[in-house]
């Protein structure tokens, strides 16, 4: 996982900042690797700067804390040991006020210890420094983001072509600059392209690819495997003969494997991404689809987010055109849809899906973008299911009951409880209420409650005309409803129902005074709060 002590932005080459011509750096002492990069700038006055260095910075100094008999001891080694034992990148000297040039015994100590010394002029402050690594950091940032978005509209042209499969590893090597292929569900290379990494490198991908595939198949899964990997070929170009010719046997065992941890007492997951390193070529597999034994393999010669991001964006389309789409069971599905805009009941097509309960989830991205097609279908992939609804601002899953959603990075998620497909408009609307809950806690996931509650203990029918009566007041008034809902969800909470309905807090607070009033009852009292919430529940 990123370091948490790295900011999320790409690191910034110290080259890069000393050719800055209105900064006027210029480099006394170190090393001029082109590959030194700094995280951020830090200003300091500490003889010992240590505990306050989280590494990667340039470290600027106007040399304060420096003794008058400093030169004539081991101060400056001292001091400069220190910062680079925390991880600083450079040290910047400021000149004047308070020093007229550079000490000779800090650029010794710098040479010493290889640590870059910057002479910053007396015309340059640190602050314009800072400012200056942050532009740039923006700009590569910028880089990154307009890299990531031609390679993400390459790959989708790449995967409406006729022969998809191949045209979208050529795009994917091209992009990251190294090799990419597709290897089935019984470990043979289907196609690759780009350029060929080495006979060791291929191993040792081969080997990761099986790290990421799934364990044990079922039978039906297994008699399967000929036939897709049969038609992946005849989309590629490649001869059935040509399978076996393209199996690797997997190499020595990878150095550094990294796959996501595995559960304790219980049943281990495969993970759904590893990676590796060998001979300086940077090694990834990513598993396509829940189960289906294909998988996608990348080496480049670099590993970075935007190389992450693009392998990913190439995994969903992978996963989309080898995945269930290319099966009888996304034939079940187009039946089942069919049915459906004929007339037919959901009771009727549900048994086409292979389950019959099935729960709802409502996700929202946590950033503040809406969410798009790719990173929906990536979603639904992860959850275990490709019956996936992009909304305007929210994402509708239908998950098979037996899987239990997890919380996903970059996600807020509402998971109803399981339920029929006639009951599928309620769970749908219980996902809804789980995702303003989870969203007004800032929770990553909140589901909807399945333990027995007070409803069961009253007959539906009498249940029911109990609500409708104590509602009544504030029934035409939906906005009430749901104000009054959410409010007593988060226990009388007013900042977190203004989240949940994304209203400010002052309308909230009207809207439960309004409803008080018209109820004409004192909603501080638990007991009122109770029975309102056993009617809202009907």
């Amino acid at each position: 996982m990123p370091d948490p002590s790295v900011p999320p932005t790409p690191p910034v080459p110290l080259s890069a900042l000393l050719a800055r011509e209105d900064l006027s750096l210029r480099q006394i002492a170190g090393p001029t690797d082109p590959d030194i990069v700094i995280h951020w700038a830090h200003t300091s006055e500490m003889a010992d700067p240590y505990p306050y260095l989280l590494g990667g910075e340039l470290l600027l100094t106007a040399g304060v804390h420096i003794p008058e008999a400093a030169g004539s001891g081991t101060y400056f080694d001292d001091y400069v040991s220190r910062i680079v034992a925390a991880g600083g990148t450079a040290l910047g000297f400021g000149l004047a006020p308070v020093h007229d040039t550079v000490p000779r015994a800090l650029v010794a100590a710098c040479e010493s210890y290889d640590l870059p010394l910057l002479e910053v002029p007396p015309q340059t402050t640190f602050s314009g420094v800072a400012r200056a690594v942050w532009q740039l950091m923006a700009q590569a940032r910028l880089a990154e983001l307009r890299r990531v978005t031609e390679a993400q509209q390459s790959l989708a042209a790449a995967a409406s072509r006729p022969d998809p499969v191949p045209s979208v590893l050529r795009q994917l090597a091209q992009r990251v600059g190294g090799w990419a292929g597709l290897y089935g569900p019984e470990g043979t290379l289907v196609t690759s392209a780009g350029r060929d990494p080495g006979a060791e490198a291929e191993g040792a991908l081969a080997e990761l690819a099986g790290v990421v595939r799934p364990r044990r198949a079922d039978a039906a899964a297994d008699a399967a495997a000929g036939s897709t990997d049969s038609a992946a070929a005849a989309r590629s170009g490649a001869a059935p003969s040509a399978l076996a010719a393209g199996s690797r046997a997997a190499g020595a065992a990878p150095a550094a494997k990294e796959a996501a941890p595995r559960g304790r007492g219980q049943a281990t997951p495969t993970p759904t991404s590893a990676t590796d390193t060998v001979a300086d070529t940077h090694l990834a597999a990513y598993a396509l689809g829940p189960g289906h034994g294909f998988v996608l393999g990348v080496a480049a010669p670099q590993r970075d987010p935007a190389d992450h991001t693009i392998a990913s964006v190439a995994a969903v389309l992978l996963s989309l055109l080898t995945g269930e789409q290319q099966s009888g069971t996304g034939a079940a599905r187009t039946s089942a849809l069919v049915r459906l805009l004929l007339g037919a009941a959901p009771g009727d097509v549900a048994p086409l899906l292979g389950t019959a309960n099935w729960r709802v989830v409502h996700a929202r991205p946590d950033t503040p973008t809406a969410p798009d097609p790719v990173a929906a279908s990536a979603l639904g992939a992860t959850l275990g299911s490709p019956l996936v609804d992009l909304a305007k601002d929210v994402v509708r899953i239908l998950v098979p009951a037996d899987r239990d959603p997890a919380p996903q990075p970059g996600w807020t998620l509402g998971v109803s409880d399981p339920a029929t497909p006639e009951e599928w408009p309620a769970a749908d609307t219980r996902a809804a209420r789980a995702l303003a809950r989870a969203r007004a806690t800032r929770t990553p996931l909140a589901r909807h409650g399945t333990h027995p509650a007070l409803a069961e203990l009253v007959p539906h029918d009498e249940a029911e005309a109990h609500a409708r009566a104590l509602l009544q007041p504030i029934a035409h008034t939906p906005a009430l409803v749901d104000t009054l809902r959410t409010w007593l969800s988060l226990h009388g909470s007013w900042d977190r129902t203004a989240v949940a309905l994304a209203v400010h807090r002052n309308t909230v607070r009207q809207r439960i005074a309004r409803c008080a009033a018209l109820l004409d009852t004192d909603l501080d009292d638990p007991d009122v709060r109770m029975e309102l919430w056993f009617a809202l529940r009907q």
